[in-house]
């Protein structure tokens, strides 16, 4: 296989990682509304650490760097976390 076929490869796999991010994004927003009239906070610590040590799990199970696994969502989360806030308008919580 050659340098530029596995180039390409990385290429289609960034493309895809994009769209699942722009795809959990649309969810972030969805659960705003539903925190919005329930009146709950953006943030969940709770929902937060589930999700980390869920992919910490998973990372180990497929043989990657769990805690840079984990960095990666803490991104994520903030990225949800702060479109849930553009959705609460002003950015403040309830």
């Amino acid at each position: 296989m050659s340098l530029e076929k596995i180039r390409d490869d990385i290429t289609k796999v960034d493309r895809e990682i994009i769209r699942l991010i722009a795809q959990r994004q649309d969810c972030a927003r969805k659960i705003a509304k539903i925190k919005i009239h329930a009146g709950m906070p953006v943030h969940d610590e709770h929902r937060t650490a589930e999700i980390l040590e869920s992919v910490f799990e998973q990372a180990v199970e497929y043989k990657i760097d769990p805690v840079a696994v984990q960095k990666i969502f803490e991104q994520l989360i903030a990225m949800s976390e702060d479109r849930q806030r553009e959705c609460f308008g002003d950015g403040n919580l309830p």
